[in-house]
């Protein structure tokens, strides 16, 4: 027969007992140093692999790589990754006859207002041109959005300046200046034209 870890007896004495419990705190503690290990080891890993992508890719594709990430989560609506492109000491300039706004807690609630009335939305950019010095870095680029906005397409096309800064080997936009050409609107006109809507937020931050 196996020998057990702890073996009974009708009557343990309490050393045996003492001995017994002893042999199980360590053993759960090896565990648990053992666990704690692997998830050390696995963060380690996942780091390794975000510094490795980045020292493959220059400044440039790692901003240019940024963008794409930040407009790809404005257009699913995807909160946590949009935040991870931007500074929570951001500022922003829109299109719009507004003040600039301060920080990325202000401009979530602005960005999921806008967002909540938006349906089937789409960006493109083009023509983006990107500069580096140091630990700064700067880019412009043009883009083309489309969405349905209380049942009705619309679309918008601007361009955008962002001024990024690399912060613990990971660039961030601390700054975005969006800016759109009179008649940037283009609604399709619709066969039966609906009720009036009103006229919806230019898009901020793209």
């Amino acid at each position: 027969m196996r020998k057990k870890f702890c073996k009974k007896h009708s009557a343990p004495s309490l050393q045996k007992m003492v001995a017994c419990l002893l042999a199980s705190a360590f053993l759960l503690a090896g565990i648990s140093a053992t666990a704690g290990q692997k998830e050390k080891k696995k963060k380690k890993d996942e780091q390794a692999d975000t510094s490795k992508t980045n020292v493959l890719l220059t400044d440039e594709q790692q901003i240019d790589y940024m963008l794409s990430v930040m407009l790809g989560a404005w257009q699913v609506n995807d909160v946590e990754k949009l935040h991870s492109t931007y500074a929570d000491d951001v500022s922003m300039v829109s299109g719009s006859w507004a003040p600039p706004v301060i920080g990325w807690t202000n401009y979530l609630a602005i960005y999921q207002q806008q967002r909540a009335q938006m349906q089937r939305v789409r960006l493109d950019r083009s023509n983006t041109y990107i500069k580096v010095n140091g630990n700064t870095g700067w880019a412009c680029y043009q883009w083309d959005f489309s969405a349905e906005v209380g049942g009705q397409p619309v679309n918008y096309q601007g361009q955008t300046t962002i001024v990024a800064e690399k912060r613990n080997d990971h660039w961030v936009i601390v700054h975005n200046h969006t800016s759109m050409p009179p008649g940037a609107q283009q609604p399709a006109a619709p066969a039966n034209p609906p009720a009036p809507q009103p006229t919806p937020a230019k898009p901020n931050g793209l």
